[in-house]
């Protein structure tokens, strides 16, 4: 395979969806591969940039729908990551301001949810699905701020979805 259409495998790669039956997820994404390939994209996908810190973050947001459930407004999951981050002595930025330009001029504003450490965006949905407009959004501000990691945690029914950003 070509390095550029692997480096490019490896990306869309990265980008899965792993919730609480990540396992599952993997394997189905593999379930088409040989032995020797699934081991090297296996081992690739268990060393993506920022893994200990992303981590710790997905705990949170484990913990605060362990103990709050699904239903609230999405301002109180916000909220209680701002104390769960707090408690696991991580440093992060609330509502961070981005601006969008074209042609140089300022043409509209977003608000990411988290910037945790300087190094990972967090982006928290309270719904069933990650859409990809919320895909969309976390990497125009990933790109913009010239982050490399983001997370977008989604608090639904049945438990939390996560999806990584890498770029």
């Amino acid at each position: 395979m070509d390095t550029d259409r692997r480096e490019n495998y490896l990306r869309i790669v990265r980008a899965q969806i792993f919730s609480t039956d990540g396992h599952r997820q993997k394997r189905k994404l593999f379930k088409d591969s040989s032995s020797t390939d699934l081991f090297h994209r296996w081992t690739q996908m268990e060393q993506y940039p920022e893994k200990e810190l992303t981590e710790k973050i997905i705990g949170c947001a484990f913990d605060i729908f362990n103990e709050l459930g699904y239903g609230l407004p999405e301002r109180m999951y916000q909220k209680a990551m701002t104390y769960a981050l707090e408690k696991n002595n991580l440093v992060y930025s609330r509502e961070c301001y981005g601006k969008i330009e074209y042609d140089d001029k300022v043409i509209g504003k977003y608000f990411l949810d988290f910037l945790v450490e300087g190094r990972v965006a967090v982006e928290f949905k309270v719904r069933n699905d990650i859409y990809d407009v919320d895909v969309a959004q976390l990497l125009h501000y990933l790109k913009m701020k010239k982050i490399k990691v983001g997370l977008i945690l989604a608090i639904t029914s049945g438990g939390v979805k996560i999806k990584r950003l890498i770029i």
